[in-house]
C-alpha cells in the first residue's frame, strides 16, 4: 500500500457494526417503541432469537477500552445488578413470541468473567429454562484470563458456555503493563487444553496499534498465538477515540505507532495467518479452513451484528440486558440506560431502562442488509441480493449508489470493482473495506459524527 492511498483513506469513517451507527441513535424512541419493535419482530420470517448480556465491571480498566466499562464493585451492589438482569430478562421475554428459537446467547462487557461465576450459570438457566433452541447453538462469553483459575475455566463449561473469546490482546507484557492489562493468569497453552478437551470454540483477540509494540514483538506475540492454533483469531485495530475514553490520553503519552508503522504491523500479522493455513474473515478475523465461519463465507451466509461476525445458522434478532446493551431488532434499535445505578433503579421499579434508540426507515433496512452484506462478504451482487431481499434491483440501488464520485474515485484507485452485477473488493482494497460502506450510506452526504480511523 502506498503512503499516498494510506493518507486519502485512512480518514475517520463507521465500523459499521450497525447501520446507522450507535450514534445516530436518538433519546425521543422510548420504551413503547421498544415494545412495538418487540412485537414486529415475532412477525418476521427470521425470528431466531439472539440474547446479549452486559457485565460492566472490570477488576481493571484497560486504558484502550472504549466500551461501557465500571471498576468492580462491592458484593451487593453486583449482586443488585444481576438481580436486576433476572428482572429485565422475566419483563422482555414476555414480549417474544415462545414458540421462538434460541441461536445465540453472547456476554460481554466489561469483563463477564470477573463476577462470580455462579451468577453466569443462573443467567444462562433462565434463557434456556424460556425458549427451546436451535441444534448447536452458540453460548459465548468474552473472557479476561488474567484472573482465571483452573477450576473457573470448568465452571464457565459447566455453566453452558461453548464459545470462548480470550483477551489476550498481546502476549507482550511490556506492552500490557503500559496499557495497564494483566497477563494470563495460567499459561495460554493450558487454558487451550482445557477449552480443546471439551469441544469448545477457541477465539483469541488481539490489538495492533499500541503502544511499545514493534514488528519484531507483534510478530512473536501472532507466532506464539499461532503455535496455540485457536479456531479463530482477530486482530483489532486500536481505535483511538480519546474523547470517548479518557484514558486513552494516557497512550497518547506513551506513545503510539504511527499510521505507517500500524498498517504494517497488521500486514505482518495477516501473512503469518494466511501461511499459517487461516482464512480471513472480514475486516479482522482469521479461522481455520474449518471454521463454521469460513463455511459460512464460502456459502454467502456469513452475518455480522454487535458481538461479531456470526452465520446465518446462528443469527437472531438480538435482545439486549443490561447497563448500556443494546437491541438489534428488524426494525428498530434500542440501547439501555448507561449509568449503572439509573438502570438497576428502572429495572426494580418495572421499566423497561431504554435510554435511546433508532426506528429505522423502509430505505434505511435496504441500506442495513446492502451494507452488512459488504462488511461480511466484500462483494455485493446485485440480483442475489434482490431474491434474498425480495426487492428489485432497481429499488436497492437507489437506496445505496447514493455517491458515484466516491465510487468512480474508489475504482479509479483500484480499489474496487464496479460494473452492472454489482460491486467487489479487489485485495488492494481490503483494508479500506469500510470507507466503501461509507460510499454506500446516505447519512455520510452529510455527516457531523465522529469516528475512528479504519487503520
Amino acid at each position: 500500500m502506498t503512503d499516498l492511498l494510506l493518507k486519502k483513506y485512512n480518514v475517520p469513517v463507521p465500523r459499521y457494526t450497525s447501520y446507522p451507527p450507535a450514534n445516530y441513535f436518538s433519546t425521543d424512541f422510548k420504551a413503547t417503541d421498544l415494545v412495538t419493535a418487540m412485537a414486529e419482530a415475532n412477525e418476521v420470517e427470521n425470528n431466531k432469537i439472539s440474547f446479549y448480556i452486559h457485565i460492566p465491571f472490570c477488576k481493571h480498566l484497560c486504558h484502550y477500552c472504549g466500551c461501557n466499562s465500571w471498576p468492580m464493585a462491592k458484593k451487593e451492589q453486583v449482586e443488585r445488578y444481576i438481580n436486576a438482569l433476572h428482572q429485565e430478562i422475566d419483563k422482555v421475554c414476555e414480549q417474544i413470541d415462545p414458540k421462538r428459537e434460541i441461536a445465540q446467547i453472547h456476554y460481554g462487557g466489561g469483563s463477564p468473567s470477573s463476577i462470580p461465576l455462579h451468577f453466569l450459570q443462573e443467567l444462562n438457566e433462565q434463557l434456556l429454562s424460556k425458549f427451546k433452541t436451535i441444534e448447536k447453538p452458540e453460548i459465548a462469553i468474552e473472557c479476561h484470563p488474567g484472573y482465571l483459575k483452573e477450576e473457573d475455566w470448568h465452571m464457565l463449561l459447566a455453566a453452558g458456555f461453548n464459545r470462548f473469546s480470550l483477551g489476550i490482546q498481546d502476549f507482550n507484557e511490556e506492552v500490557l503493563h503500559v496499557v495497564n492489562r494483566r497477563p494470563s493468569l495460567l499459561p495460554v497453552a493450558e487454558i487451550v487444553a482445557i477449552l480443546r478437551a471439551a469441544g469448545a470454540t477457541i477465539n483469541m483477540d488481539f490489538i495492533y496499534g499500541l503502544p511499545l509494540q514493534t514488528m519484531e514483538s507483534f510478530t512473536t506475540t501472532i507466532e506464539k498465538a499461532i503455535a496455540l492454533r485457536p479456531d479463530r483469531l482477530v486482530t483489532f485495530s486500536y481505535a483511538h477515540v480519546p474523547w470517548v475514553n479518557k484514558r486513552q490520553l494516557i497512550l497518547e503519552r506513551a506513545g503510539l505507532p504511527d499510521n505507517t508503522t500500524k498498517q504494517a504491523l497488521f500486514d505482518k500479522a495477516a501473512s503469518l495467518l494466511q501461511e499459517a493455513g487461516y482464512q480471513p474473515i472480514g475486516m479482522d478475523h482469521f479461522v481455520l479452513p474449518t471454521d463454521e465461519l469460513n463455511l459460512a463465507l464460502q456459502a454467502g451466509e456469513l452475518h455480522r451484528n454487535f458481538q461479531g461476525y456470526c452465520t446465518r445458522r446462528t443469527t437472531g434478532q438480538v435482545y439486549a440486558f443490561g447497563a448500556s446493551a443494546i437491541y438489534q431488532l428488524d426494525t428498530a434499535y434500542a440501547q439501555n440506560e448507561k449509568d449503572l445505578a439509573t438502570y438497576i433503579e428502572m429495572v426494580e421499579k418495572g421499566e423497561l431502562p431504554t435510554a435511546r434508540g433508532y426506528s429505522l426507515s423502509y430505505t434505511e433496512q435496504i441500506t442495513r442488509e446492502v451494507i452488512e452484506t459488504w462488511m461480511c462478504n466484500e462483494a455485493i451482487h446485485w440480483k442475489e441480493l434482490a431474491e434474498r431481499m425480495n426487492r428489485s434491483v432497481k429499488e436497492i440501488q437507489v437506496a445505496v449508489l447514493v455517491n458515484i464520485p466516491q465510487l468512480q474515485e474508489l475504482v479509479a484507485d483500484e480499489l474496487i470493482l464496479w460494473d452492472e452485477q454489482g460491486i467487489e473488493m479487489t485485495p488492494k482494497g481490503k483494508p479500506f473495506i469500510r470507507n466503501v460502506a461509507a460510499a454506500l450510506d446516505a447519512l455520510m452526504l452529510h455527516n457531523t459524527q465522529r469516528y475512528s480511523k479504519p487503520l
